[in-house]
């Protein structure tokens, strides 16, 4: 597994936790910063990552800012990405198991490393169950290409 990694300012000390804890497990990362607590622009961070994933060189995605809001709404503009902040394992379990999500937000704000390094553990030892769920993700698919309409 392979993984595209970045973070704002507000998220450089959690990333570099969370970095190790990657490395421990022998999980290969591609690192796009920060690397200090100077003022950047999330969004550029987030577009970094993502676009690791849609060009395949990166299998899953992780994205730290302040509250892991802001990461959150920047990579979902990217066609196929689906990106949730999450804080617990049960949703970080079914985020991968029902909804195929590849990348992750934290909120450096919100959650210390050692919940953090729970929750990315469940995120990306967790199998996308496909079956029942995939016609839903065919839908976002198609609102994102705008070939979907709700039947609401």
């Amino acid at each position: 597994m392979k993984v595209a990694f970045g973070c704002d300012h507000a998220g450089w000390k959690l990333k570099d936790d969370i970095f190790k804890y990657l490395l421990e497990n022998r999980i290969s990362v591609s690192d796009y910063g920060t690397h200090s607590s100077e003022s950047v622009d999330y969004p550029d961070y987030a577009e970094r990552v993502c676009r690791d994933i849609i060009d395949a060189q990166a299998d899953m995605g992780i994205l730290i800012c302040g509250t892991g809001l802001g990461m959150a709404i920047a990579a979902n503009k990217f066609k196929g990405i689906r990106a949730v902040t999450v804080c617990d394992e049960f949703s970080a379990e079914m985020a991968r198991a029902h909804n195929d999500a590849n990348v992750i937000t934290f909120g450096s704000r919100v959650i210390g490393p050692g919940l953090a390094c729970k929750i990315l553990d469940r995120f990306l030892n967790t199998s996308y169950e496909k079956g029942r769920h995939q016609h839903r993700l065919n839908k976002i698919a198609g609102f994102e290409s705008g070939a979907e309409k709700s039947i609401i």
